[in-house]
């Protein structure tokens, strides 16, 4: 809840909401095309991303010192780890290209194709989870345990820190999911076919009126704009998925 809080923006009440279905430039990914009002909010919870990301650096920032320290102490043995890291790294790199496919549809006014593309980036950070729970599992079953040794033990606090916060992550895509879930392009003769908007006509429109269709069905339903929630979500990916390979790399080098 913590983490749906945070990205998501500030709703703002649909009669003080200048675009979307009123007729005006719809809000789009970073505040682009908010009105006056809107337009802080999108960059308020931006800004918010941001200033978290900045505090889970630091943190990792101060392991990282922590681990160089320790690794120079005489009593260092180096523990072999799963390959399966490998794999599971394999997973969440392609879980950020997915999220990326997600963010492409939702800019074409592809409701149905960005909910499929952000559920598959769902069931790919979980099976990097899933994979890590079973790395540990490994290294439990070779009788490597957290105080078997200083790497053990920063392997298993690293993993874990950061686990946490994918599943933060989890939380986040699935909230957003789930507003994109009210996105309603209405049923047509094609796959182009959007309602633009309660008892209007629908009509083959081209791809910018599309999008502002979408953003205006969801925007008027959820109370705020997906895409922007969708934009602050795969920053938030994103950064997990490079600071996973930073670890990774820390660790195994």
């Amino acid at each position: 809840m913590v983490a749906q809080r945070m990205l998501a923006p500030v709703e703002i009440p649909a009669e003080r909401r200048p675009g979307g279905r009123n007729g005006s430039p719809p809000p789009g990914e970073g505040g682009g095309g908010w009105g006056q009002e809107g337009a802080p909010s999108a960059a308020t919870a931006r800004l918010g991303v941001w200033v978290f990301l900045a505090a889970v650096s630091m943190l990792f920032i101060a392991f990282t010192v922590s681990y160089a320290a320790r690794r120079a102490a005489p009593d260092w043995t180096p523990v072999a780890l799963p390959p399966l890291l490998w794999a599971n790294s394999g997973l969440l790199l392609a879980s950020s290209v997915v999220l990326e496919g997600a963010r492409r549809h939702w800019r074409c006014g592809d409701a149905g194709g960005t909910r499929a593309w952000l559920g598959l980036t769902v069931l790919l950070g979980a099976a990097f989870l899933l994979g890590q729970v079973a790395a540990w599992r490994e290294l439990v079953a070779e009788g490597v345990f957290l105080a078997s040794g200083p790497h053990s033990a920063f392997f298993y606090l690293l993993t874990a820190v950061h686990g946490v916060h994918l599943l933060g992550g989890l939380g986040g895509l699935g909230y957003a999911l789930r507003r994109l879930a009210r996105a309603r392009p209405a049923e047509g003769t094609t796959g182009l076919m959007f309602a633009a908007g309660p008892g209007k006509a629908t009509g083959t429109l081209d791809a910018t009126r599309i999008r502002e269709a979408t953003v205006g069905e969801a925007t008027g339903a959820a109370g705020a704009d997906p895409g922007a929630l969708l934009g602050n979500v795969a920053v938030y990916w994103h950064f997990l998925t490079a600071l996973w390979l930073y670890v990774f790399f820390i660790l195994w080098s």
